[in-house]
């Protein structure tokens, strides 16, 4: 069984009323696509879209040592695997709403919206994405300085 499988299943098993399927395959589709130097540091599972009653668009998302990758398989044939880097990410947004709640990573080139996930994982999902992040961004501005 994968690290992002084990911590996707306890994710799940801490917040059931998250709407997630088929969390093996996503989770297939992010250890094929992580680096050898790339460390697991937290997965969550969320439905990756905008509308309450579209639960068939499940995805994993796994916050590594270099980036957040969100895997979904297809039902047929496929897979999508968007990664996002610290330079790339700009700002994240929670909101909680009377049953589920959403989280949006605006990035420098698109806005992605992770929903229907229990209201009481929002602030582990928020501190985990952003206290990463924000240590990331220090690294990024200290080697543009030095750069330049």
């Amino acid at each position: 069984m994968s690290e992002v499988y084990k911590q996707a299943k306890l994710f799940k098993d801490k917040y059931p009323t998250t709407v997630a399927w088929r969390l093996k395959q996503h989770c297939k589709v992010i250890d094929l696509h992580l680096n050898p130097d790339e460390k697991i540091i937290y997965v969550f599972v969320a439905q990756k879209n905008d509308n309450p009653f579209d639960i068939i668009t499940s995805s994993v998302i796994a916050l590594t040592n270099k980036r957040i990758l969100i895997g979904q398989k297809r039902l047929v044939f496929g897979y999508f695997l968007k990664a996002i880097t610290p330079d790339m990410f700009n700002d994240l947004t929670v909101k909680m709403g009377i049953v589920w709640g959403k989280v949006y990573i605006d990035t420098v080139k698109e806005f992605v919206c992770l929903s229907n996930i229990q209201r009481e994982a929002l602030p582990e999902i928020e501190t985990s994405i952003t206290s990463f992040m924000m240590e990331e961004k220090k690294k990024y501005n200290m080697a543009e300085e030095q750069a330049s």
